[in-house]
């Protein structure tokens, strides 16, 4: 295979990263014969019904527009994850995506904030987290002006994970991808250069490719168990190992963010659709039995269960390399992380476009291999701190809390980190790393970190000037959203029905 251009792609899995990569790399490159295998007889293990604002960067890439999500996949709208009993109990916060105020003279506007005490709640400050609270949103098209409070209303969505794959295989497949029916028996390897050569179906079929990509889920299937890739464990420091997941019928109208609420050995999710809610516990299993993790999650629930609790296991952490010869794994494949901030199918969507942005024309590439190893793992670490963190800061009596509260991650950027805001008041970001200022703000002052500090930068601007301007931008930010509809009306009128 050695300088041997680059013709075939074959994905084995289908589910949420076998039908994100292969629409993908279908549209950017038709250049390229993409096939995936995946079999009817092995169930789909859906990594999460949360997304952030990212998706929507995909999606347009490949002309799924927000009518095409909300009629196909029974999505509704997302503008952050409400943490409940998080800090302590009958505590709860928002994270909301977008950003606190406006800069202030080139000053980051929590600092001035900061400096008035938080006298008026941060929240008020920030678009999502009051549209949030009144279940009003829309799509404002042609976008609002930059000036206005609306132009920082991010959203994401809430939506069916098997729904959504069967959109995009219907985009993938009108685009030129091949799929084939079978269960996967074996995979080989070339002896002399470690090259996987292909992969044997159980009606005795070949298939065989260039590059390979491996979306079979936590078994791994050419990334782990074929070409041998260790797997770095997390667990000292993420030590939930399980869930269960059980939709139910829906309850009420669906609110505009997911909820993740503290429980005793871990959290629950709650996850509003069109047509149902989806529910489930992430746990420990060193602190809490199966069946106990059941009956917290039943008695949890609202509405009534649509089926009965599944159960997932896994380890948190990575595959030592993501990239390996000529296989690259996604999704459950190449690592796992809770989805406690719906990073889930983030982590697909950037390993594609790591692909197509790196895609060598010949292999080996040694030095791309390298390098998409490298960018991989940072953002691993990155969303593993920012996880973490939920877990550290925290009050809460129980043992498994606890434990949490002793346990920081063996380097020192995540320490760091925490005591430059308690002193200053200041958030660092660094090699564009997923979870931007505002994202670090609202967790570690919903997780009770407190700033001692703000920039002296800050008082320069006049009291009664600060005042005005505060008072100006909460009120724009109240009458912007108060003309927005309600969710409801605005996704029927999308969607006409």
């Amino acid at each position: 295979m050695s300088g041997q251009p680059l013709r075939t792609i074959l994905i084995v899995g289908g589910g949420t990263a076998g039908w994100m990569a292969a629409a993908a790399i279908a549209t950017v490159m038709p250049n390229i014969a993409v096939e995936l295998v995946e079999s009817d007889e092995i169930g789909i293990v859906g990594v999460g019904e949360a997304t952030i604002p990212q998706i929507n960067l995909f999606n347009a890439s490949l002309g799924i527009s927000d009518a095409d999500m909300l009629r196909e996949t029974q999505a509704t709208y997302k503008l952050g994850i409400e943490f409940a009993d998080w800090l302590e109990e009958g505590h709860s916060y928002l994270h909301p995506f977008g950003a606190f105020g406006v800069p202030i003279n080139g000053v980051d506007f929590w600092h001035f904030w900061i400096r008035t005490g938080g006298r008026v709640p941060l929240h008020e400050f920030n678009a999502n987290s009051v549209a949030a609270a009144t279940g009003r949103f829309a799509k404002i098209n042609p976008p609002p002006p930059p000036n206005s409070p609306l132009a920082k209303l991010f959203s994401a969505f809430h939506f069916d994970a098997s729904l959504y794959a069967r959109l995009l295989r219907r985009v993938a497949e009108a685009r030129g991808a091949t799929r084939h029916e079978g269960r996967i028996v074996e995979a080989t390897r070339d002896a002399e250069n470690g090259m996987l050569t292909g992969v044997t179906l159980a009606d005795g079929r070949v298939l065989t490719a260039d590059l390979y990509l491996d979306c079979s889920g936590f078994r791994s299937l050419l990334l782990g168990e074929t070409m041998g890739v260790g797997y770095r464990d997390w667990s000292r420091w993420l030590p939930c190992d399980r869930a269960l997941a059980v939709p139910t019928e829906r309850h009420e109208e669906p609110i505009l963010y997911t909820r993740a609420t503290a429980r005793a050995a871990g959290w629950t999710w709650r996850i509003p659709l069109q047509h149902r809610t989806g529910n489930g516990y992430v746990y420990s299993s060193a602190h809490v039995s199966d069946d106990e993790a059941a009956a917290t999650l039943l008695a949890a629930v609202d509405g009534k269960p649509l089926a009965e609790p599944r159960q997932l296991r896994f380890t948190a952490g990575h595959r030592e390399e993501f990239w390996h010869g000529n296989v690259i794994a996604l999704g459950l494949a190449g690592g796992f992380l809770e989805p406690l901030e719906s990073t889930s199918i983030h982590l697909i969507q950037l390993v594609i476009s790591r692909l197509l942005t790196l895609m060598p024309r010949s292999l080996p590439a040694t030095g791309t291999v390298a390098e998409f190893n490298r960018q991989s793992v940072k953002d691993y670490e990155g969303i593993r701190d920012f996880l973490l963190f939920h877990y550290w800061a925290n009050r809460r009596g129980e043992p498994f809390w606890r434990e949490r509260r002793a346990t920081l991650p063996p380097d020192q950027t995540l320490a760091d980190r925490i005591a430059l805001f308690r002193e200053t008041g200041r958030i660092t970001r660094e090699n564009n790393e997923l979870f931007a200022e505002a994202s670090w703000l609202a967790v570690m002052l919903g997780q009770g970190v407190e700033p001692a500090a703000y920039s002296p930068l800050a008082d320069l601007v006049p009291e009664q000037e600060l005042a005005d301007i505060m008072a100006m931008l909460r009120d724009t930010t109240a009458q912007a959203v108060a003309k927005l509809p309600f969710q409801a009306e605005f996704i029927r009128g999308l969607t006409g029905v």
